[in-house]
């Protein structure tokens, strides 16, 4: 049985900015199409905008809230919000709340720092 608790796990920080603790991918686990991680921005925090031309994400949000932008459209999202991002669609989040924004974030393919095109070149917290 392959089980990994998210406290024994060491967080990296991938090319989009956000700090992330991979839960289950093949780096770590039997999984092998697709990956399942935690991503945490700061108060104030954003991630750089940016795409995946292979991989669609979901992302569940499960602490504070934020604004997500995809392609040109924009919406406030909160705890309990899942949000479809389909591959090639430019998108970046911010964390509007006075707490740490954590979201649950699934990668089919697998996340890579390879298959991640910025579309930005600095992190901004601004939300326009």
């Amino acid at each position: 049985m392959d089980i990994h608790n998210i406290e024994e796990i060491a967080p990296f920080i991938t090319k989009d900015g956000s700090e992330i603790r991979e839960l289950l991918a093949y780096r770590n686990s039997v999984i092998r199409h697709q990956s399942l991680a935690e991503a945490r921005l700061p108060v104030g925090g954003s991630t750089q905008e940016h795409y995946h031309p292979k991989t669609e994400e979901i992302y569940y949000i499960t602490a504070g809230q934020g604004r997500m932008r995809i392609e040109s459209e924009m919406r406030e999202v909160k705890i309990g919000d899942a949000i479809a991002i389909p591959a090639g669609q430019k998108h970046k989040i911010w964390n509007t709340s006075s707490e740490v924004l954590k979201l649950l974030c699934c990668c089919a393919p697998p996340y890579e720092h390879t298959d991640t095109i910025l579309t930005e070149t600095e992190n901004l917290a601004e939300t326009s």
